[in-house]
């Protein structure tokens, strides 16, 4: 079996022992099956309150405490972990699976081959719902629309990203999709302009706030909504579609 990049992996039965790497893919794995989640980063948040072994960043994990749960898979993704991380574990013999999406369909199709191929649990019922939930066409808004994920310098979503693919299915214009980078410093004069309909402002990466963030714009609107339900593949799909709604309203 291989994962999202085409690295070839020996099949091992059902996992036992799961360590994540991801946020998302962590809340994936803990209301899939909990009791094989033996650790995650301390950017994993959600399911609150949750109980496994920490292993510091996504940018900085500790392969010694990685090793020293000897996870059957450790889950990581291409976006959010370092390649050098990955190749040193694997070095040490840890069973590594990479994701790569960059669109909704990739990363239905991504969730399935992990559920199914390498944890060896089979897709849930969750996944199978959250499908349904995006599988009806949104009705055109044609609202161009910038999302920015961090200030000072000013950056913003741009082509090639599951975030822009969001915004594509809910039947906005992604203003930055044919930027040059996937993520593009900007000035904040060029998103308060008039070329806008809405600059959306996530908590996450950046915790974009009431009083940190539409201060900034003169021209123009700005409305907060939830990093974990533009960014995130995983449960929250179940809710995320509704969630943006509002917040777009």
């Amino acid at each position: 079996m291989h994962d999202d990049l085409g690295f070839d992996l020996p099949p091992l039965g059902p996992a036992r022992r799961v360590v994540s790497l991801v946020p998302s893919l962590t809340e994936a794995i803990a209301a899939t099956r909990p009791d094989a989640l033996v650790g995650a980063t301390d950017w994993c948040t959600h399911p609150a309150g949750l109980e496994v072994a920490r292993v510091r960043g996504t940018k900085n994990p500790d392969r010694a405490a990685i090793e020293a749960l000897s996870p059957d898979l450790v889950i990581a993704n291409k976006e959010e972990n370092r390649e050098l991380d990955v190749a040193r574990l694997r070095a040490a013999g840890v069973r590594v699976w990479v994701t790569d999406i960059t669109t909704l369909d990739e990363a239905f199709a991504s969730l399935r081959r992990l559920f199914d191929t390498a944890l060896g649990w089979g897709a849930p019922a969750w996944l199978d719902e959250a499908e349904r939930v995006w599988s009806e066409p949104a009705a055109p808004d044609g609202r161009r629309v910038a999302v920015a994920i961090w200030r000072d310098p000013w950056m913003v979503v741009g082509r090639d990203t599951f975030t822009g693919d969001l915004l594509r299915r809910l039947g906005l214009v992604h203003a930055f999709a044919d930027a040059a980078d996937r993520y593009p410093h900007v000035e904040v004069g060029d998103l308060d302009s008039a070329d806008l309909d809405l600059v959306l402002l996530p908590d996450e990466p950046y915790v974009f706030s009431s009083t940190d963030g539409p201060e900034a714009f003169r021209a123009a609107p700005t409305a907060l909504c939830s990093g974990r339900a533009l960014t995130w593949y995983g449960p929250s799909l179940l809710t995320a579609r509704d969630e943006l709604a509002a917040a777009l309203a």
